[in-house]
């Protein structure tokens, strides 16, 4: 069935059906009994939502807020993002990004894995399908000096390498 691949954005994502995307399902991380949805693409099994699992350090909401987290997920630092995968599942690689992307066409592949329109994402939003059903949303990201930045409007990928 392919690669399971974790998405810790600085965030991590919402689903949609589409005619890319195989095939949907869910997960549900043992350690806080989240569940989280997925999706088949090509043929590698993705997080379609922002991991929101509290680890001890280095995880945060977008400006400590719970409720953004409850839409977005959590922001993570690398370190944090390489041990925070539930089981069975890891930060992908760039090869499986690569993958990934080439699953797609290639061709606009940002615009086919982001949510449509201007309710997360800010204006104009161009070229957003999320024929993938990977549904990216922008949650921002956390500096190492501290600021929350660019909710709304920038979505950030972690790579195990």
């Amino acid at each position: 069935m392919g690669y399971k691949s974790l998405l810790l954005l600085s965030s991590v994502l919402i689903v949609v059906m589409n005619s890319i995307a195989q095939e949907f399902g869910t997960f549900t991380d043992t350690r806080d009994g989240r569940t989280y949805k997925t999706v088949i693409i090509g043929n590698q099994t993705w997080m379609a939502e922002n991991l929101n699992y509290k680890a001890e350090t280095g995880s945060w909401f977008y400006n400590n807020d719970s409720s953004i987290g409850a839409i977005y997920g959590r922001l993570y630092d690398w370190e944090t993002a390489l041990k925070v995968c539930p089981t069975g599942w890891h930060l992908p690689s760039d090869i499986e990004w690569t993958e990934l992307a080439d699953s797609l066409g290639n061709s606009k592949v940002g615009g086919k894995m982001k949510v449509p329109g201007t309710l997360y994402w800010k204006a104009p939003n161009t070229d957003a399908t999320n024929v993938s059903g990977f549904s990216a949303l922008p949650g921002g990201y956390r500096n190492t000096i501290g600021q929350f930045l660019y909710l709304g409007s920038f979505a950030m990928f972690y790579s195990s390498l």
